[in-house]
Order: C-alpha cells, then structure tokens, then sequence
C-alpha cells in the first residue's frame, strides 16, 4: 500500500513544493504526495530554477490551499515552516516538524547569487532529510 504524504508550509510557494517534487523523485509510486499551505500564493522562481538544476520541472505546480485537502487522510505530515506559524493538518497518523528557513525571507540586501544559493541549500536540506525518512508507520 501506497503512504501518503503530505507536506505543508505557509505559501506553498518554495519549500513544500521542492520537498513534494523531490519525494516523487526519490521514492517513486511508493508514495502518494501532496503539498499545500496556509496562506498559498504562487510557485517561486527561484524554486523552480533551483529544481531546474536536478532536472525536475515545477513550472506547471501550483499553490494549494490546505483547506482545499479537509476530508482527505494523510498517514504522514511534515511541517516546513521555521518561525511562522505553520498550517495545522489534523487528519494524519504521523506528524513530523522539519523547521527550515523560508529561503525567500524578503531580504532585499542580498544579491541573486545569495537567493538562489539560499534555495539551492533548502533544497539539498530537504533532499537528505527525504533520504533519511523512515517511512514505516511503526515509529
């Protein structure tokens, strides 16, 4: 049976969207993955360029409201959020919290090289952690 996966974080604008990209990527058809947020707004470019790099395409991904999800059960959540207050998902068996720094905190100081260097960092931190996911529903 396939597990299902649901990641959440304010936008879904960056993280959760790499982090459901990358699951596909990593673990196939064995899992049923799903990405959505608080307050959706628009898949970042900086996300999409960065996911580019891997050769995984989120140009046609959009935002979703976890509202959107009611009804629907997940045997896993992962919550991406840091300091902002995370969307709440109570229909799940698993709950994890993986605070990542929002890679697209308004900053305007920083130069494009730092933006993108600063989602490419999000995105090998969301690989590995995915990598290392123990996705037996015994824990």
């Amino acid at each position: 049976m396939k597990v299902s996966v649901l990641f959440l974080c304010v936008a879904n604008s960056a993280r959760s969207q790499m982090a459901e990209a990358l699951a596909r990527h990593l673990y196939g058809d064995r899992l049923m993955v799903e990405s959505a947020g608080s307050r959706p707004s628009r898949v970042n470019p900086w996300a999409i360029a960065v996911m580019a790099e891997l050769g995984l395409d989120l140009s046609s991904h959009h935002s979703k409201d976890v509202d959107s999800l009611n009804g629907r059960r997940f045997d896993l959540v992962i919550t991406l959020c840091e300091d902002e207050v995370c969307p709440v998902f109570l229909n799940a068996v698993r709950r994890l919290h993986w605070p990542l720094e929002d890679p697209d905190r308004r900053d305007e100081t920083r130069s494009p090289d730092a933006r993108l260097e600063a989602f490419r960092q999000t995105r090998d931190e969301l690989a590995r952690r995915l990598r290392a996911l123990d996705l037996s529903s015994d824990q």
